[in-house]
């Protein structure tokens, strides 16, 4: 579950980044790097764990599938943190300057 919840959101944030016009200054790129990021991250937690367990990998309780969609959901959500903090830092449009700076 964690895997193709990053995965969507990475497909979302891509098809933002693609259909936008002002994808610099909003820098949905980047967004759309830290869960592709992500995704490889839990494509490569599946793979390990495949060879490990095979087909006992799909045979999971209701806890676990909760538990692995929580994770993905803290996941999209701290690059969504991630994602805000960086634009705070560069703020394309200068309104945090402005108001900090305001005299």
């Amino acid at each position: 579950m964690t895997l193709l919840i990053t995965i969507i959101a990475a497909v979302i944030s891509t098809i933002l980044w693609y259909v936008n016009e002002q994808r610099d200054t909003y820098k949905l790129g980047t967004l759309s790097l830290i869960y592709w990021g992500a995704s490889l991250m839990w494509f490569m937690d599946f793979v390990f764990e495949y060879a490990k367990l095979k087909a006992d990998y799909f045979v999971q309780g209701f806890s676990d599938i909760l538990n692995d969609s929580l994770l993905g959901l803290a996941v999209v959500t701290l690059g969504l943190i991630a994602w805000i903090v960086i634009l705070f830092i560069k703020d394309p449009k200068g309104v945090l300057k402005k108001k900090l700076f305001k005299k």
